[in-house]
């Protein structure tokens, strides 16, 4: 892939799986390749979203740090 995914291309193309699935629309022969990149896009999504929650933890601790110095 050329471009780096991003977590709303990775949450958008879980939803498309998700729907397939859910109506039947995906074959018998392909149901186990879009099972296992389901899981590589919940992995990534997982890993986003931790990383971007330690971002965001990181930065309030700054915010706090700087309020108590003042």
């Amino acid at each position: 892939m050329s471009e780096e995914l991003t977590y709303e291309a990775a949450y958008n193309e879980l939803q498309q799986i998700a729907a397939e699935i859910e109506n039947e629309t995906v074959s018998v022969d392909v149901l186990a390749e879009r099972v296992k990149r389901a899981a590589v896009l919940i992995e990534f999504c997982q890993q986003k979203l931790r990383a971007t929650e330690t971002e965001v933890n990181n930065i309030i601790r700054q915010m706090e740090g700087n309020k108590e110095g003042k």
